[in-house]
């Protein structure tokens, strides 16, 4: 009978069937899961397919925007061969390691091995980023409750540093981005160790992130020093490990796998223009990491102080592409921002200004709704473009045409070609050879750049001689004459 339950009589014997009767309710300390409850995960599911499919569709138009997928799909491609990661593209015969120490790539050695495609880097970085909206909307929601938590995790998920980090082809960035959401969101539920175990493995990601562990452990350290000074201790001793690993890693680790026994980028620092040069490009970046995202109000939470390490090499730099909000660099700013927002939005609430607590209540929303409408001039308005999901007819040519190039082969190309060749090819950067004289040379004419296809082979190798092997969708391929 629908609705009965069986209640245990007293001597033991077979229960008796009561109908009407409710089913008992959960034991004390646990609940069902509701929907509510499910929806970090949800969120994270949906951002996840949106991210995914806005990259590989890029990548089905041939719309690669810079040589890094190929640097890493090559970097990744050694990793699950079992050989050393090797960067043609950087130089040929160069080790990745010399140039950016970030082992955490190996990670993707795996899934590359059974899907030998840059998709798979693609994929990967939407699930990592996807992946962080987790612990972002989670703990702004213990914080702050259900429906400000999912308002601030829409606001990571549709944030312009995350669009615009899945628009940029690949970067190790990309494993950043949920550790250090994970490791605020450990912060902020008090649990220290975790935060400082979360934060530790930025150490492989990138040669600057370790100064982000330091800043983070000191975050803890301060958050710490009342309840557990032992934990406090501890973490100033993370921070000292993070300060060291960065040092070691550019004076030690990536000179022993450099070519020149040197760090190359000490020269974007060194040799650049004053902190002040490009102030007016710093300023703008700095009101879009604080106005639509936060509203100003993240900068009354000691969080923020993660970013500053980020923040601080960026505007340093005399290389002007770091100072903008282009590209991938302020996707690792995204998760401090959002999570620093719900750490001063709880504190605000407490607040004995009512304007204050008025505001903190009202922003998480404000910030959702920044991002819906922000998004509508983002990457992931083409969504919506029925243009996005067709191959265009110049593209199906000149994947033909690359297709010529036979697995092994060695290439010079530029950007276009990259992402076709690299997996099967052996790709090094136009220009820039070192002596190898390629087998082909792909390139990318759409601009018609190169008039004169010989006269330019003869210009990159004068003592060897090239034939045009086909012009198709803009492209331009030579084949070396034996």
């Amino acid at each position: 009978m629908r609705g009965a339950v069986l209640a245990p009589p007293a001597d033991g014997t077979e229960p008796i069937r009561i109908p009407g009767a409710r089913r008992p309710s959960a034991p004390p300390g646990t609940r069902r899961r509701t929907w509510a409850d499910r929806a970090p995960y949800l969120l994270a599911l949906a951002l996840f397919a949106a991210y995914a499919t806005l990259s590989v569709l890029r990548h089905r138009r041939m719309e690669t925007r810079s040589w890094d997928l190929g640097i890493f799909e090559q970097a990744v491609r050694g990793y699950a061969h079992l050989q050393a990661p090797v960067a043609d593209l950087k130089g040929p015969g160069t080790h990745i390691l010399g140039d950016h120490f970030s082992p955490v790539t190996a990670l993707l050695a795996p899934a590359y091995r059974l899907f030998p495609t840059p998709i798979t880097l693609l994929v990967a970085q939407a699930a990592l980023f996807a992946l962080a909206a987790i612990p972002v909307t989670r703990a702004a929601s213990r914080l702050l409750g259900r429906a400000s938590g999912l308002a601030i995790g829409i606001a990571y998920g549709l944030s312009w540093g995350i669009q615009r980090a899945v628009d940029f082809d690949f970067h190790e960035i990309c494993f950043a981005v949920p550790l250090i959401a994970f490791s605020l969101e450990a912060l902020l539920r008090r649990r220290w160790r975790a935060a400082l175990l979360w934060a530790v493995p930025l150490v492989l990601v990138k040669e600057d992130l370790g100064v982000t562990l330091t800043a983070i452990a000191l975050v803890v350290a301060w958050r710490a020093r009342r309840d557990s000074p032992r934990a406090a201790l501890y973490a100033i001793g993370v921070a000292v490990l993070g300060a060291a690993a960065t040092l070691l890693t550019l004076t030690a680790v990536i000179p022993a796998f450099n070519t020149t026994g040197g760090y190359d980028y000490w020269t974007k620092v060194d040799d650049g223009p004053s902190p002040f040069a490009g102030a007016d490009t710093k300023l703008r970046t700095l009101a879009w990491l604080l106005l639509p995202t936060t509203g100003l109000l993240a900068v009354r939470s000691p969080l923020l102080l993660a970013g500053a390490p980020t923040l601080g090499w960026r505007f340093l730099s005399g290389d002007d592409h770091y100072w903008s909000t282009d590209w991938h660099y302020s996707a690792v700013l995204m998760p401090v921002l959002f999570l620093a927002l719900a750490d001063a939005a709880d504190t605000a609430r407490r607040s004995p200004r009512p304007w204050l607590r008025r505001y903190a209540d009202r922003l998480p929303a404000c910030a959702a709704a920044a991002a819906l409408a922000l998004t509508t001039s983002l990457p992931l308005a083409t969504l919506t473009e029925a243009a996005t999901y067709r191959k265009a007819p110049r593209v199906v040519a000149a994947e033909e045409l690359l297709a010529r190039v036979p697995d092994g082969a060695t290439v010079e190309a530029n950007v276009g070609p990259i992402s076709r060749l690299a997996g099967r090819c052996r790709v090094m950067w136009v220009g820039d050879t070192r002596g190898v004289t390629p087998d082909w040379i792909a390139l990318d004419n759409s601009s018609g750049w190169v008039r004169d296809a010989h006269a330019y082979a003869r210009q990159l190798h004068p003592d060897a001689r090239y034939r045009v092997a086909g012009e198709a969708g803009g492209y331009l391929l030579l084949e070396r004459r034996t």
